[in-house]
This record gives structure tokens, C-alpha cells and sequence, in this order.
């Protein structure tokens, strides 16, 4: 049996990033709820969000955002041999997104299949992709988080309503001659599911925002130290710190935690919202574009949420 080439090593090669054009102030919100900028802001962090038109799909996002990390990468689609797509959000289960956003991209007859992990799904899809790589079963991963949260979230119910919003984040990850991607700390708490559950297709959000909240500010510090120090990466060396967009409060909690003092620190929900799958590498690639992180530095990015489900790992950011 001839064993194929296998790489030492998995990093990001780019990212890429979509958001919708449709912005909602906290302003907006109030004219159809009871809320009001200051509330939305005192506990939740967020100012404004994205929400994506009625004919704008979580595919369509998908693609703007996969095209662009496949744009930035250099690579060609033919390059590509594995799509995964990050989800918990799509109209209908069959057919996969990641197959149909491979084709709408050119990338012929790739492997192709979606992860629901929610919001922690860019980081479990990330650590398959690097696993793939390191194993010989894929060159070129294009790894995408997108999620379309406006069409199952009840816009009168102020819990969820002013928290969720739409997105899409991507990186291509290719083979490399050191880790540009640390060991994956991931797992689950099962007994905490009912937490944030959609209970049918007729359904919408439902969120216990309190058991969340203490769950996240309690139990997922010593994840992301995990992650640290399986990446052989003290918190100090870190460049930045680039956490689930789920609340303000939970991502300056942790971060405090975690004792990444020079790190900086991923906000990107006071202007994006919660958008699941796709939070972290909407924030990582807006935070490489404005300049506040550069390539070759040192990221912890952890996600979190129902499952509840949870993974986290150290990265170079490309």
C-alpha cells in the first residue's frame, strides 16, 4: 500500500468574510418591541446588526464569504478537495450547503458535508480540516461558517431578537512544514441541551439566557487554557483573543480569565451581533482588516453554544 504525502503541519492560508447590507440599530428594534439602546447594550453588548434579505440564503452568504478567503489564498478551485461548511441554520437539511456552494464556486467534485455544532461549529470544522490535511486526506480544505440566525428567531421576542443576526466567515487551510494550527480542545455538555434549542421546523430560537451565561463564564476558561497549552503557547504570546460573539459580558469574562494581557481581544458583536458558526472568522478576518492583528501572529479562538458544545485552538493568523 503506497502511502500518500503527508503534511507535518495544517495552517490558515486566508480568510474572507460577508455580511448582509440590511443594517438593524438597537433604534430599529425598539419601534417594534419594548427595548431600548441602553438595555440592549448593558447586557447584551451589541449596537447594531446585520440581517440578511428574504432572498438571501445561508449559502449565497456561503459563497461571497468562501469566495473571498479562496481569492485571498491565491489558490485556484481547483485546488480545493474538501468543503465544510459550519451550520445550524439552513432552510432544509437536504442537500448539504457544502456541496452546493462548491459547485457554485467552481471546485469540482470535492468532498463536501456540513457540521452542526452551532456556534461552535467553525472551530470543530477547523480541526477536522487540519486533522484531513495532516493525515493525507485532503491538500486544501475551504472551511466556512454562515448562518442565516433572522429566519428563526421570533422578532417580538426581545430575548433573542436583539441578540441574533446573519453572516459568513472562511478560510482556506492547505498543508504546511510547521503547525500553523494547534490541537483542538473540543467536547460537549449534553445535559445542558435544552438550553438553546429549536424544538421543530415551525419553531423558533428558545434560549435559557441565565444557564448559558453561567455555564460560559464558569466552565469554558479552562478549555481555552487547554488550548494553550497543547499549542505549547503561554497566554502571554498571544496575539489576540478571538472568542464566540454570544455576549460582551461572557467574551470580556473569559478573557480576563485566561490571563492574555496583551492579547486583543475579538468585539466584533458590537457592530456584527451574534452570528453563530460564523462569529469567529467574521471577527478574525475584520479584525485583519482593519489592521488590528497582523499575519503570522498568534490567535486563541474558542467557540461556544448549544449542545452545548464547545472547541477552541491556537492559530497563526495567515
Amino acid at each position: 500500500m503506497r502511502i500518500p504525502d503527508i503534511a507535518p503541519g495544517a495552517k490558515v492560508l486566508a480568510l474572507g468574510h460577508y455580511q448582509p447590507s440590511n443594517v438593524v440599530t438597537n433604534d430599529d428594534l425598539a419601534k417594534t418591541m419594548d427595548t431600548n439602546d441602553e438595555w440592549i447594550q448593558s447586557r447584551v453588548g451589541i449596537k447594531e446588526r446585520r440581517v440578511a434579505g428574504a432572498e438571501e440564503s445561508v449559502e449565497d452568504m456561503a459563497v461571497q464569504a468562501g469566495g473571498k478567503a479562496l481569492a485571498a489564498s491565491g489558490l485556484s478551485a481547483g485546488d480545493i478537495d474538501l468543503v465544510i461548511v459550519a451550520t445550524c441554520t439552513l432552510e432544509s437539511q437536504i442537500p448539504n450547503a457544502a456541496a452546493v456552494v462548491a459547485h457554485r464556486l467552481g471546485i469540482k467534485s470535492p468532498g463536501a458535508f456540513d457540521v452542526n455544532a452551532a456556534c461552535a461549529g467553525f472551530c470543530f470544522a477547523l480541526g477536522v480540516a487540519s486533522s484531513a490535511i495532516r493525515a493525507g486526506s485532503a491538500r486544501h480544505v475551504l472551511v466556512i461558517g454562515a448562518e442565516k440566525l433572522s429566519q428563526w428567531i421570533d422578532w417580538t421576542d426581545r430575548s433573542t431578537a436583539v441578540i441574533f443576526a446573519d453572516g459568513a466567515g472562511a478560510a482556506v487551510v492547505g498543508p504546511s512544514d510547521t503547525p500553523g494550527i494547534g490541537p483542538v480542545v473540543w467536547g460537549s455538555s449534553g445535559d445542558k441541551s435544552d438550553a438553546i434549542i429549536i424544538n421543530d421546523r415551525n419553531d423558533s430560537l428558545h434560549q435559557e439566557g441565565q444557564t448559558v451565561f453561567r455555564w460560559a463564564t464558569t466552565a469554558l476558561h479552562p478549555v481555552a487554557k487547554e488550548a494553550c497549552e497543547r499549542a505549547g503557547v503561554d497566554p502571554s504570546e498571544l496575539a489576540a483573543f478571538v472568542p464566540h460573539q454570544a455576549n460582551l459580558r461572557i467574551i470580556e469574562a473569559i478573557a480576563r480569565k485566561i490571563g492574555a494581557d496583551q492579547a486583543v481581544i475579538g468585539r466584533d458583536i458590537v457592530t456584527a451581533g451574534n452570528t453563530s458558526a460564523a462569529s469567529i472568522p467574521l471577527a478574525l478576518s475584520r479584525m485583519l482588516e482593519r489592521g488590528e492583528v497582523r499575519s503570522g501572529q498568534l490567535a486563541l479562538i474558542l467557540g461556544f453554544g448549544a449542545g452545548l458544545t464547545y472547541a477552541g485552538q491556537v492559530i497563526e493568523i495567515p
